[in-house]
């Protein structure tokens, strides 16, 4: 995995381009930072005043950048970064699919970097504006939700046989104290989820095992894949928005369970329990998790 570029305040990254601050790509103003749009399914009560309120959806956020590109005296320069801005959206890894993405890095002052998942939406160049150097551009990024995530993934693996680390040291001193939170005692299986939106994980069994299920006891979602894998093999469960893709090692398909709900097994902000069970008698396969904090604001 290549290591991100690190930003500076006021700096920004477009997929593989930097924009804003230190770069020549100087930004007026970014709109679409506060809450998205809103589908809603409100209906006006026929022969009564009124409105009955139904359930509210976010739509994706859109993000427009208001920026221009200034390398002074240098007229193919400009434009030659201009044309980059157009060619990161021509990426058809991401165009070529449905559901994937790309990243839009944000770095404002006082804050970590965030991210937000989608595509390139316009990279407008006003050419007959442009002189000596200097053009305007006018982007939009399109992102799939309405969240902003974290830089870098939490992760953690799962044994199958969890054994906690904590437990009793005999000879007993009195007066001893047993420690209540999960966590202090760093028993696997336990998941400190930072962030203020609940978040998608990606679920990786490595096996030899059979007929993997994962649960989440927090919620009490269960995810079960009817699957047989010899050592080495792994199924992947990418529960994400727009992923949503349940996928072996040899890039072929695997099926879930009817009763699975890919799209409500999440990890909220706090605490997560994550359990799993499987055929292994060697007691050798593992669970890999991993996540992005999700924040509903910068």
């Amino acid at each position: 995995m290549t290591t991100p570029i690190e930003l500076i305040d006021g700096q920004h990254q477009l997929g593989d381009v930097l924009i804003g601050k230190g770069t020549p790509v100087t930004i007026k103003t970014i709109e679409g930072l506060d809450l998205p749009g809103m589908r809603t399914s409100d209906v006006e009560p026929p022969g009564e005043d009124g409105l009955w309120l139904g359930r509210d959806y976010y739509n994706g956020r859109t993000l427009r950048i208001d920026a221009a590109v200034r390398v002074p005296g240098d007229q193919a320069g400009a434009l030659d970064v201009a044309a980059a801005l157009q060619e990161t959206a021509d990426d058809e890894a991401v165009r070529g699919s449905g559901g994937t993405t790309m990243n839009l890095r944000l770095k404002f002052p006082g804050r970590p970097v965030r991210v937000v998942r989608g595509r390139v939406r316009r990279a407008d160049v006003d050419v007959e504006k442009s002189i000596h150097g200097w053009a305007p551009v006018d982007l939009e990024f399109q992102a799939a939700d309405y969240l902003y995530y974290d830089d870098a993934p939490g992760s953690t693996g799962i044994p199958l046989a969890m054994l906690s680390t904590g437990g009793l040291t005999f000879p007993l001193m009195f007066p001893f104290v047993i420690e209540g939170d999960p966590a202090a005692v760093g028993r696997p299986g336990y998941i400190d989820v930072a962030g203020t939106a609940p978040t998608w994980p990606v679920l990786r069994v490595t096996g030899p095992c059979a007929n993997p299920v994962i649960t989440h006891v927090t919620s009490g979602r269960v995810l079960s894949v009817p699957v047989t894998l010899e050592a080495g093999q792994w199924v992947e469960i990418d529960t994400r928005p727009g992923w949503r893709t349940v996928l072996r090692n040899n890039g072929g398909a695997a099926p879930l369970s009817p009763t699975s709900r890919i799209d409500l097994f999440r990890l909220t902000p706090g605490l997560n329990e994550i359990r799993w069970t499987a055929t292994d008698p060697t007691l050798t396969s593992t669970l890999a998790v991993t996540w992005w904090p999700a924040y509903k604001a910068l």
